[in-house]
């Protein structure tokens, strides 16, 4: 077994004992395994191991990815997520070869996501990003305006709403790192009442914050570093 796949099975144990502890059945937690900066045999060793859902940073670091592991045959049949900014320039590669994206903070985005989605693919699953600690240097929209953009994204013919998602700004207590995660969790709660069954993603928890983020009712966590190690460059 790689390390890689040691360092999976060690993450899926960790959510499992969060999903007890939580009293949520483990199979409500969904692993997103971001991969960004790491190239395409790192992600074959995770997906060998059984990993699925990988999420990516950059544009055409992810899109040269999906090109690379494409054609592996359908026992590799991978879910790739978009959880970085998004320009305007961008949106097209984004909504040609994604299934879903995190991080849609502005309707503008939504409408050119929704218009350059091939319509074969069929919808693009959408999260809207909320900047829930109200960070000057963070992305998302506010937790005021989630609601409208929630409503903007519904609107589009291509996407197809699926929740929220969030970075909360970093905390070591963990009491501190559950506090926006809570919020994050009722602020979903109420904006499920109004869209529905439909509306049943909640995108929040890394390596360092995954247990508080399950603990609050995550129903996606994004892993990378301890999964696949250090970072070994940056864009």
């Amino acid at each position: 077994m790689s390390g890689i796949q040691e360092r999976l099975q060690a993450v899926e144990n960790a959510i499992v004992a969060a999903c007890a502890e939580a009293r949520r059945p483990a199979g409500g937690v969904k692993l997103l395994a971001v991969s960004k900066t790491f190239g395409p045999d790192a992600v074959l060793a995770a997906a060998e191991a059984g990993q699925r859902a990988f999420g990516e940073n950059y544009v055409q670091e992810g899109v040269d990815k999906i090109a690379a592991l494409k054609d592996r045959g359908p026992q590799f049949a991978l879910e790739w997520h978009f959880i970085g900014p998004i320009q305007s320039n961008k949106t097209r590669p984004i909504a040609e070869h994604f299934d879903w994206v995190h991080t849609v903070e502005r309707e503008k985005i939504a409408v050119r996501l929704s218009e350059q989605r091939p319509a074969a693919l069929g919808p693009l699953n959408v999260c809207v990003q909320v900047n829930i600690s109200g960070e000057a240097s963070k992305s998302g929209a506010a937790p005021e305006e989630v609601e409208a953009l929630a409503e903007a994204v519904a609107r589009q013919p291509n996407l197809r709403l699926r929740g929220l998602m969030a970075i909360p700004e970093p905390a070591d207590d963990f009491a501190l790192q559950r506090a926006p995660f809570a919020a994050m969790r009722e602020l979903f709660e109420r904006l499920r009442e109004k869209f529905g069954p439909g509306f049943d993603t909640l995108s929040m928890g890394m390596s360092a914050d995954m247990r508080a983020a399950v603990l609050e009712g995550a129903t996606i966590v994004r892993v990378g570093s301890a999964i696949f190690g250090a970072r070994t460059y940056h864009k």
